[in-house]
């Protein structure tokens, strides 16, 4: 080991060990109710949507290239008070990501951004100790949303996707992702051992109560967290959704409805979702 590389060691030694500790800590003494809907076998409305061809590259790492169950998850957190807006806040977001993350074990590093904050093609990195770090690339900014492809390198591979709205006269922020482990051994760590699995859950229960506080309102109800299951893309197929089947109602924010910019099919993947909340 170089001397240059002695200072990067201990670093993400100190914050492996401190920063595991502190999140274990704020972990079992956290307040803010956790609504864990099971996981659940999940259909084709759960497919990730689809990405502009423009966005996919030999370095983008899509969830065919994962390894094991593709894993549609669901983050929600209603917020009462807020005095903020959805775009505000997603531009807040997008300007200064790394305040909405637990910075005791995660860091992020981006490029220099304009004065908006990420756009599309923008990369990020969000940078864990061990082999956890996430590149991550910008592929769909609007005022209520902020879209992201993971690229290679990164332990899963799909998609994420962070939103808000007004719903109710509340503020409601999601985040929603479609992804796979990216090799065998984070999907061991993920589906076995359940250890990335709960990694992933409390940094982005963190990030919903950071966006709660954000937007100087307090969450209603807790953090609502739901997972839906699928097979492992291309290995046999999703079970399709039955013709009969009613559309589901929100059983954490109200009646079903369609996605805020009128895509149905992606008010479909939220609304299976809303109802394997219920379960």
């Amino acid at each position: 080991m170089t001397r240059a590389q002695c200072p990067r060691t201990v670093t993400v030694l100190a914050r492996l060990l401190m920063g595991t500790v502190l999140v274990t800590w704020r972990y079992l003494w956290e307040t803010t109710p956790y609504h864990r809907g099971g996981e659940c076998r999940g259909d084709e409305t759960d497919l990730p949507p689809p990405l502009p061809s423009e966005a996919v590259d030999d370095r983008v790492q899509l969830a065919q290239d994962g390894f094991g169950p593709l894993y549609h998850r669901l983050f929600r957190v209603r917020i009462a008070g807020a005095d903020t807006d959805p775009a505000r806040l997603i531009t807040w977001m997008c300007r200064d990501f790394k305040h909405f993350v637990p910075s005791e074990v995660v860091d992020i590093h981006t490029g220099d951004l304009r004065d908006h904050g990420l756009d599309v093609a923008d990369e990020l990195l969000v940078e864990m100790p061990g082999p956890w770090n996430g590149p991550v690339k910008v592929v769909r900014r609007e005022p209520d949303r902020l879209q992201l492809v993971t690229l290679r390198g990164h332990m899963e591979a799909g998609q994420i996707q962070f939103r808000a709205r007004e719903e109710d006269g509340l503020l409601v922020f999601e985040i929603e992702l479609w992804a796979c482990p990216g090799n065998r051994l984070v999907h061991f760590l993920y589906a076995h051992l359940r250890v990335a699995k709960e990694i992933q859950l409390n940094m982005w229960v963190r990030f919903c109560l950071a966006a709660a506080k954000a937007s100087g309102g307090r969450p209603v109800g807790g953090v609502h967290i739901c997972t839906r299951r699928l097979p492992p893309p291309g290995s046999t197929p999703v079970r399709p959704l039955p013709a009969a089947a009613p559309r589901a109602a929100d059983t954490v924010g109200g009646a079903a409805r369609p996605g805020a910019d009128g895509d149905t099919g992606t008010g479909r993947h939220r609304a299976r979702l809303r109802r394997g909340n219920g379960r």
